[in-house]
């Protein structure tokens, strides 16, 4: 029996705004492609979205134990959303740790969709249950739908050809039909990816499209839930949107960048989680005069795109924290000999390998202060997945019209997240080539005669007679470039290097102030969608409240003291022990309080509205 004749006597759904809602289970029962399938099927229906993946750091984390659950977790609205929510509204749960490990999380009344054939004894003690929850009453808060999903994924693919374990990798898709009857998302997409991932006659491919649509049919057919929901299509800009993941985002910015500017792009690269995806992307991009190098260590990867940068390539190198800090010799090297590059660093939870496919913004400090002698550098921070096209591009820009290093911090959230993203005009983003030296034979060249303006020094390309000049670590001669000892041109090089980073802030927008009030809510990278959402809600509930939130951190905007100078009280929310609160205190001497969470989970707009409200009322924030 079809879908569509199941469906004739169906209730009308239930029109609801928005909805979030959590896919968990093991590892290896397949929630990141279920969940990533549901958000393609929401976009194409027009659907504002907002997701968080989640998931352990072992390629094969213990089955049946909460630290072998992997979920995502997806926010759908018909309005425009900034977050993928504070709590799910609804939760699969494919096995008893699944429950588990995020029961507590779900909305009191939330639905709760159990596989109850993954709750037998030997599970259930994994995860550390005494007794079976969905037979003890335990649950009764919540809106139960008890699936055997095992058994009927069986039954759904016995004629698929699928064998052995193929047949249960396919319940994941029963879990994803059962959704998409309850929140009206449409089949065609799945099954056109199915088709198109597996082959149209694979067994695998049938097998997955039959435990979906088995899914779909148990939701129409179950007695125990026969509500739907219906969310309509957002009413966002006009335009063509992409639903676009960060990762990808930031390696589309760099190619724009690199095309903007007239300079093939080089990257230079050692795989890391959670950066390894940009590399990935990059090399994916040939035809547009990428040249990609998957280096064998970190330093070979900066070393690499340094390389580059002196033979004229747009150089970018990426990595996480722990490469960073393997980078650090390198990138003071580039910072020394004034080339252009952009190392990308996805921050993750840390120190050392840390928490590797968590989020934390616990590498500010790092980047600001992590090399050896007097040696700063610009600093792009990227606030959203869509925001990190524009961001990676700012960064590039940057580069080449300051000859240096910039470091593009981002995190693990905003790496793996994805949202709609309306795509740019190409053709409107502005030139940012940066001409070459060219030789004059009527004046000696001198490698580092500045450019008045920016100090930026002449990119001089290898092999052309009348260029020839000395590069390397060691001090340079303030314009011939030779090596020098004399210690009043190493002061003055040393100034003029932090010089030409503090004119950065000459050519950066100004920070701009969202809303009024004597409280502001000053954040930077991923904190954005959390801290504007608790704003909002706060001027909703009656409170005067603003927001600012930084791209540019170092150099930081020219009306940044002003703007701070002007409210009385000044609240950070960060992934981190403070780092950003710091610098400010530091530079601008003003009492900001810290708001921190650092749980490797993306700061949530509940508690930083309740920190809002401390404030106003008095109360010291944590």
């Amino acid at each position: 029996m079809s879908e569509q004749t199941l469906t004739e006597d169906r209730p009308a759904p239930q029109q609801i705004q928005d909805v979030v809602i959590r896919f968990a289970g093991d590892s290896g029962d397949g929630m990141q492609l279920a969940g990533t399938q549901f958000t393609a099927s929401s976009a194409i229906f027009g659907n504002d979205l907002a997701t968080l993946p989640n998931f352990p750091a072992e390629i094969r984390a213990p089955a049946g134990t909460i630290a072998g659950v992997s979920s995502f977790q997806v926010h759908i609205a018909d309005w425009d959303i900034l977050t993928p929510g504070d709590n799910p509204d609804c939760l699969v749960a494919m096995n008893p740790a699944a429950l588990k490990a995020h029961l507590h999380d779900l909305v009191k009344g939330g639905l709760l969709i159990v596989n109850t054939d993954a709750f037998e004894d030997r599970n259930l003690a994994k995860a550390g249950y005494d007794v079976n929850p969905i037979e003890d009453g335990s649950l009764d808060a919540y809106q139960i739908v008890r699936a055997p999903m095992d058994a009927l994924t069986k039954e759904a693919v016995k004629e698929s050809g699928a064998k052995g374990r193929d047949v249960l990798r396919s319940k994941n898709f029963f879990a994803l039909g059962l959704m998409s009857w309850i929140y009206q998302r449409p089949l065609d997409p799945v099954t056109d990816w199915i088709t198109s991932k597996f082959g149209k006659d694979s067994a695998v491919s049938t097998a997955n499209t039959l435990a979906l649509k088995a899914g779909y049919n148990f939701g129409i057919t179950t007695e125990s839930f026969h509500h739907t929901f219906e969310i309509k299509p957002a009413q966002l800009p006009p335009g063509e949107y992409t639903n676009v993941v960060g990762n990808t985002a930031t390696a589309w910015g760099l190619v724009a960048g690199a095309n903007k500017g007239n300079v093939p792009l080089f990257i230079g690269s050692y795989p890391i989680t959670p950066a390894t995806t940009i590399l990935e992307e990059l090399a994916r991009l040939q035809n547009f005069g990428v040249k990609s190098f998957q280096a064998e260590d970190e330093i070979a990867g900066i070393g690499s795109a340094l390389g580059a940068a002196f033979s004229g390539r747009l150089a970018i190198t990426t990595t996480s924290g722990p490469g960073l800090a393997l980078k650090s010799e390198t990138l003071s090297l580039a910072l020394m000999i004034e080339l252009p590059m952009v190392v990308v660093d996805i921050q993750r939870g840390g120190p050392s390998t840390g928490l590797p496919t968590k989020v934390e913004q616990s590498d500010l400090l790092f980047a600001m202060y992590g090399r050896h002698g007097e040696s700063p550098l610009p600093i792009v921070s990227t606030s959203s997945p869509s925001d990190a096209f524009g961001a990676a591009f700012e960064a590039v820009r940057i580069a080449l019209k300051f000859m240096t290093p910039v470091i593009l911090l981002t995190d693990g959230y905003i790496a793996t997240a994805s949202e709609p993203w309306l795509l740019p005009d190409v053709d409107a983003l502005p030139n940012i080539a940066k001409p070459f030296a060219t030789y004059n034979p009527d004046a000696e060249f001198l490698p580092y005669l500045r450019d008045p303006k920016t100090l930026a020094r002449p990119w001089a390309i290898p092999g052309q007679p009348g260029l020839e000049h000395r590069v390397g670590g060691l001090e340079k001669d303030a314009t011939t470039g030779n090596v020098s000892y004399d210690p009043n041109n190493h002061e003055t090089m040393t100034h003029t290097r932090s010089d030409k980073i503090k004119r950065i802030a000459d050519d950066i927008p100004e920070v701009e102030v969202y809303g009024e009030g004597d409280l502001l809510v000053l954040g930077w990278g991923s904190t954005y969608g959390a801290i504007r959402t608790a704003v909002m809600r706060a001027n909703k509930a009656g409170h005067s409240v603003a927001h600012a939130h930084l791209r540019h951190l170092n150099p930081s905007p020219r009306n940044l003291g002003e703007v701070l100078a002007g409210f009385d009280q000044i609240l950070v929310p960060e992934i981190n022990m403070g780092q950003l609160s710091r610098l400010i205190r530091a530079e601008f001497l003003v009492p900001a309080v810290s708001f921190n969470r650092i749980q490797g989970q993306p700061m949530r707009a509940r508690d930083v509205e309740a920190e809002i409200y401390k404030l106003l009322m008095g109360e010291d924030a944590e």
